[in-house]
């Protein structure tokens, strides 16, 4: 069955809780095709490949720009040159009263990386300032529980 990607969510995990990010309006591809390793030789009628290690390229993130939130993501940005953080992203959550309740009810990808300073998106006339959020994994991206 198809799910919408209402109620995706990018998450920290801070001490032992996990707390949302920010609300994103886009998220990358998490689970990336391994690289294709050729193996063609001269004999070959057709190239040949076998897979190679997964492609874990950086997750940029896109956000709705609040000077608030711009500050915490420096915040968390500060923190992961001395260590990597631990973020995932979450689909699913309960609603009450209009608001989304991170779950992950619908899978939770989890890995650990360094975020990057969110950088600020340029923009024109009648347009949503917005800023993206470039997260570099340094652990693969797996199904969490």
């Amino acid at each position: 069955m198809a799910t919408s990607t209402y109620k995706s969510f990018l998450m920290r995990k801070v001490s032992t809780d996990w707390v949302k990010v920010c609300d994103i309006k886009t998220y990358p591809d998490l689970i990336q095709p391994p690289e294709m390793l050729e193996t063609t030789t001269l004999s070959d009628g057709a190239r040949t490949y076998i897979p190679g290690i997964q492609n874990n390229e950086s997750l940029t993130f896109t956000a709705n720009y609040d000077s608030t939130v711009y500050a915490t993501l420096v915040t968390y940005a500060s923190a992961d040159e001395s260590t990597d953080g631990e973020y995932a992203v979450w689909f699913g959550a309960t609603v009450s009263g209009g608001v989304a309740t991170p779950t992950g009810s619908e899978g939770k990808f989890e890995f650990d990386g360094i975020m990057a300073n969110p950088t600020i998106v340029g923009k024109g006339v009648n347009e949503v300032r917005e800023m993206n959020v470039t997260i570099a994994p340094t652990s693969p991206i797996a199904l969490g529980s």
